[in-house]
């Protein structure tokens, strides 16, 4: 696939798209499976200011956008990070939820059990390689998602009640991370209800009711509920790319 995402923000003055190719490998492969360019524009003119590599910003970005849901949506007492995944996303998660939580304990699972260890042994803090998905979940108080699965990986029964979950991964319409279970007995979060419902499997196939968008809980127009089991579905939305890019384009031009 070759997906444009174009957004501007008046509040950053800032225009933008991004470019981003997205190859599913059917064998594990040293290229990542989305590759990103951002351009960023004058807005008052349209001039080309600056190309960024679009891969680490959509890596940082959604992991930012992954860590305010948790703040909002995760139980009180949050001490079991489990990740499902090891590839580009579950670094940056792991970065940013170590730097700004703290967990007792760090878990992960990978299809490809080589890429789970290596993942381990390259982080800054110890993690616990598990053996198979169910056992990385069991009892964890945050866990994300962020697979390639197209069928279910994560199921209702596994997860601890009051845990809150960050889907990241399948973003096709038929692809599938989390059971029909877990998305009708959980509160479901969305960044764009627009989104979920024509590019989410696990929203669309399993028929859960959106209770809000994340942008209105941080508005205060709709409650966290952080004592209910939580989930949130992340797409990606093109203006975290625009504000994330005016953000390092703005540091960087301030060092010169």
């Amino acid at each position: 696939f070759l997906g444009v995402m174009p957004a501007y923000s008046a509040a950053d003055d800032a225009l933008t798209t991004k470019l981003v190719t997205f190859y599913e490998h059917l064998k594990d492969s040293s290229v990542p499976s989305h590759q990103a360019t951002v351009l960023l524009f004058e807005p008052s003119n349209g001039v080309l200011k600056a190309v960024l590599d679009g891969s680490v910003i959509t890596a940082k970005r959604t992991a930012a956008v992954s860590a305010i849901a948790t703040k909002l949506l995760m139980p009180a007492f949050a001490e079991v990070l489990c990740i499902l995944g090891a590839g580009v996303q579950a670094y940056s998660h792991y970065d940013i939820f170590t730097e700004l939580f703290t967990f007792k304990e760090v878990r992960i699972w990978n299809r490809t059990k080589e890429k789970a260890v290596k993942f381990a042994s390259s982080v800054s803090g110890p993690v616990r390689v598990c053996s198979s998905a169910r056992e990385a979940v069991t009892g964890a108080d945050v866990i994300v998602t962020v697979t390639m699965a197209t069928t279910p990986i994560l199921f209702g029964d596994w997860v601890k009640p009051g845990a809150h979950i960050n889907a990241v991964g399948a973003s096709r319409p038929d692809w599938r991370e989390l059971d029909d279970e877990l998305m009708k007995n959980s509160v479901l979060f969305v960044d764009s209800r627009d989104a979920a419902l024509t590019e989410s499997g696990d929203v669309i196939l399993s028929g859960a009711e959106i209770f809000a968008e994340l942008g209105e809980v941080l508005k205060g127009t709709k409650p966290a509920l952080p004592e209910k089991t939580t989930v949130f579905k992340s797409l990606g939305m093109a203006v975290e790319d625009t504000v994330a890019a005016k953000f390092v384009y703005d540091a960087w031009s301030a060092g010169n």
